[in-house]
């Protein structure tokens, strides 16, 4: 087991005094056997009255609805949390699933439709041509083995950038322009994994790495795929890697669009600046011992 500090600290600054409207934070991470959540605390300023709810994908959101008008928006959150997926690649697939290509059972399909669907209905031709490079019809390999290429492929090809626009890019521009943001590069693999057949969906959380202390982070993002037998597992084509327990999720959706951290309106003055910090550290020892 791995204990993580989390501190993600986001600034909205405006050119004067605003009416802010109801905002939505995913910034809770998902518990359960594998992740469990320490201590949590969240702070905003203004003041705001905080309902928690759960939504379709059973994604823990908190609404923040606010009175006060204000020129700054604040929102900071603190986190302790203990990782228990220390060997990720320890999982059996179901038997009629090792082998690519598989058929997900009739029992399972109503709930995987949604990850089985295309973002874009007809796929682009460089997405294509690109999957045409991983994989061939008629070439034996397991499922597995099939996804993992994929993930290294995407790594491979497409160069990380950091990118402040909001909204991902098209799989056709991130092949084209050989680069994108972990979330261009997650939907790129979560898009050519439906294509091949899986169901997939996009994550959206943290990913511990050792920066200096006085370096700030940023959320990243991912993809997971659904293995009968294995469940959801992780891959994270921006670093090549499996996930496991460096990887913290904190909420899964059909579309990356559906998972900002951080989503709201405000009225009056404009937006001067937004500001995003994650800090991340490891700890050891315990602060509190929690039931397994």
């Amino acid at each position: 087991m791995r204990r993580f500090n989390i501190h993600h600290l986001t600034t909205y600054s405006y050119s004067a005094p605003v009416g802010l409207g109801t905002h939505t934070l995913r910034l809770r991470p998902r518990e359960g056997h594998d992740l469990r959540i320490e201590t949590s605390s969240l702070s905003i300023s203004p003041a705001a009255k905080l309902r928690w709810h759960r939504d379709v994908e059973g994604n823990c959101l908190a609404t923040a609805s606010f009175h006060d008008i204000s020129d700054r928006l604040l929102i900071e959150s603190n986190l302790i949390i203990q990782q228990y997926d220390r060997v990720p690649l320890d999982f059996v697939v179901d038997e009629e699933a090792v082998n690519y290509p598989f058929h997900y059972a009739s029992k399972d399909l109503p709930l995987l439709e949604a990850y089985l669907s295309l973002t874009d209905p007809q796929p682009s031709l460089p997405l294509l041509q690109w999957m045409a490079t991983v994989w061939q019809p008629g070439e034996s390999i397991q499922s597995y083995t099939l996804l993992k290429r994929l993930n290294l492929a995407a790594h491979h090809r497409i160069s990380y950038r950091q990118r402040d626009e909001p909204g991902v890019q098209s799989c056709a521009a991130t092949l084209q322009g050989g680069w994108g943001s972990c979330r261009d590069i997650a939907v790129l693999f979560m898009e050519a994994a439906r294509c091949f057949g899986f169901a997939a969906r996009f994550v959206s959380g943290y990913s511990f790495t050792a920066l200096p202390p006085e370096q700030a982070g940023s959320t990243h993002a991912w993809a997971e795929v659904f293995l009968p037998g294995a469940g959801w597992k992780g891959f994270d084509p921006t670093h090549g890697d499996i996930v496991g327990d460096t990887h913290i999720p904190v909420a899964v959706a059909r579309r990356p669009e559906s998972v900002t951290p951080i989503a709201g309106s405000f009225c009056g003055a404009s937006l001067l600046s937004m500001q995003v910090g994650v800090w991340i550290s490891e700890l050891q020892g315990f602060t509190t011992q929690l039931e397994p």
